[in-house]
């Protein structure tokens, strides 16, 4: 399970310790936070690494699955750390998986059997970061932007993420289709929360994720 964490003093606990619960080992990746995000960890199981400064949540990302394959783990797990995401929803995806025997399985909050809140404003940012996302990896996906994904090891050791910021996400899917590798989606929930609202969905933010998907279009 690879947690990758910026300034998440407020929730981190919280969200580590319910997948704790379900027996996960954790990773968790502090991204150079400014907050007490590593002192809110202390005494509960988990393996910590922290950046020394800020390097976007694509370079938490790499730094967690290139940790975890050395742990060689069966399957490995991106969740955020807000607590948007659902616990529950990991085992359906690991099932998922094995059932189509894939390589990756993708979060949606947009597929049928979904429950989200996602505010408007948001969702019709993620729309179209969905179609940039396509034309940058040659994936279309229901909810390109979905920090859930289960993938096996083998995938895992396919990923070498060098995007750093937003456009990681399409980074990854134009490597699973360049590596051919065999994917689905998994309906799951996404909650926003009055933390997560503040923290996450300024319109800024939602510029920037267009920004970037179209900076890698461009320059990739």
């Amino acid at each position: 399970m690879i947690v990758p964490a910026y300034n998440e003093s407020y929730i981190i606990r919280e969200t580590v310790t319910k997948l704790l619960d379900e027996d996960f080992s954790v990773v968790v990746v502090d991204d150079g936070s400014l907050d007490n995000t590593g002192n809110e960890l202390k005494g509960l199981p988990v393996f910590y690494i922290r950046h020394l400064i800020n390097l976007g949540q694509g370079a938490a990302l790499q730094t967690g699955i290139e940790y975890a394959l050395r742990h060689r783990p069966g399957y490995l797990v991106t969740f955020d750390a807000d607590g948007q995401h659902d616990v529950k929803d990991i085992r359906r995806m690991v099932e998922l998986l094995e059932k189509e025997k894939a390589a990756i399985v993708f979060g949606s909050r947009f597929l049928p059997g979904s429950q989200t809140n996602v505010p408007v404003a948001r969702k019709w940012v993620l729309k179209i970061a969905r179609m940039i996302n396509y034309l940058a990896s040659g994936i279309l996906l229901s909810d390109a932007n979905n920090g859930l994904r289960v993938m096996t090891r083998e995938a895992a050791m396919r990923l070498k993420i060098t995007e750093n910021r937003s456009s990681h996400n399409a980074q990854v899917q134009r490597m699973v289709s360049e590596n051919k590798l065999r994917y689905c989606e998994c309906a799951v929930n996404v909650s926003y929360s009055e933390y997560s609202r503040k923290k996450g969905l300024k319109n800024v933010n939602s510029i920037r994720i267009l920004y970037d998907l179209i900076l890698f279009k461009i320059f990739r």
